[in-house]
C-alpha cells in the first residue's frame, strides 16, 4: 500500500475508536444523572442489575471494538514503517506505536475502573 492509503486507513482507525466511546458515554451519563438524583436508592433489585447489565454490555462491546482498531492500527504501523521516502507526518505516525500500545492498556483498564465505579454508584 502506498502512504496516502495507510495515513487515510490510522485516520479511520482512529475515528473507529471514538465513535466506539459514544454509546458507553451516553449510558455513564444517564446513570450519572440517575444515582446524582438518588434514584437507585429507591429501585428494585432487577432494576438495578439490569442498569448493571446494560453498563457492561456497552462497556464490552466497546472495548472489544476499541482494542480491535488498536490492534488493526498496530499492524499499519508496521506496514508504514516500510513505505519509502515518507512524508513527517507519516514517520510521525510510523513512530507511534508506543502511544498505541499505551492507549490498549488504558482502554482495558479505564473500562474495568469505571465499571467499578458505576457498581458502586448503582449499588451503593
Amino acid at each position: 500500500m502506498d502512504e496516502k492509503t495507510l495515513i487515510t486507513l490510522w485516520h479511520k482507525s482512529r475515528t473507529q475508536i471514538i465513535q466506539a466511546q459514544v454509546a458507553p458515554a451516553l449510558v455513564l451519563i444517564a446513570i450519572t444523572v440517575l444515582a446524582a438524583f438518588n434514584k437507585f436508592d429507591t429501585a428494585n433489585d432487577a432494576t438495578k442489575y439490569l442498569a448493571l447489565g446494560v453498563a457492561a454490555a456497552t462497556g464490552i462491546l466497546a472495548i472489544i471494538s476499541q482494542y480491535a482498531a488498536v490492534r488493526e492500527g498496530e499492524a499499519l504501523l508496521v506496514d508504514l514503517r516500510k513505505v519509502e521516502k515518507k512524508s513527517a507526518l507519516a514517520d510521525k505516525i510510523a513512530d507511534s506505536r508506543g502511544l498505541l500500545s499505551l492507549s490498549a492498556i488504558a482502554i482495558v483498564g479505564l473500562g474495568i475502573a469505571i465499571f467499578a465505579l458505576v457498581t458502586w454508584a448503582v449499588l451503593g
